[in-house]
């Protein structure tokens, strides 16, 4: 079982930046992928970034690419992503999810995977 808690949430102007931080309970936190999703009021749950287990490989969604920048310190047992220039469309709900396979597969395998509860991000013009 892991439990994933996001932070680092709040409302910021056109342009500004934010940090989100995951926290994991995991044992062996390197053994997970991890990747941030959001979910922006009347869509559905959207992938926005994801890391190796080691951090070596990175992917991201075209909408964010540039932008932000995923990370990850496994001696700590976090996940972070950080977000730059950011737009009012970048409004949304964020969630960690902690998958035991690869990035790429984590970006739309649910099956044996964790989520965290989510933080609010706003970005105002």
């Amino acid at each position: 079982q892991v439990q994933l808690e996001e932070s680092g949430g709040g409302q910021v102007l056109t342009g500004g930046s934010l940090r989100l931080s995951c926290t994991a309970s995991a044992s062996v936190f390197s053994a997970y992928a991890m990747a941030w999703f959001r979910q922006a009021p009347g869509n559905k749950r959207e992938f926005v970034a994801t890391i190796s287990g080691s951090g070596g490989s990175q992917y991201y969604a075209d909408s964010v690419k540039g932008r932000f920048t995923i990370s990850r310190d496994n001696a700590n047992n976090m996940a972070y992503l950080q977000m730059n220039n950011l737009k009012p469309e970048d409004t949304a709900v964020y969630y960690c999810k902690a998958a035991p396979f690869g990035p790429v597969q984590a970006m739309e395998d649910d099956e044996g995977v964790y989520w965290g509860r989510g933080t609010q991000v706003t970005v105002s013009s």
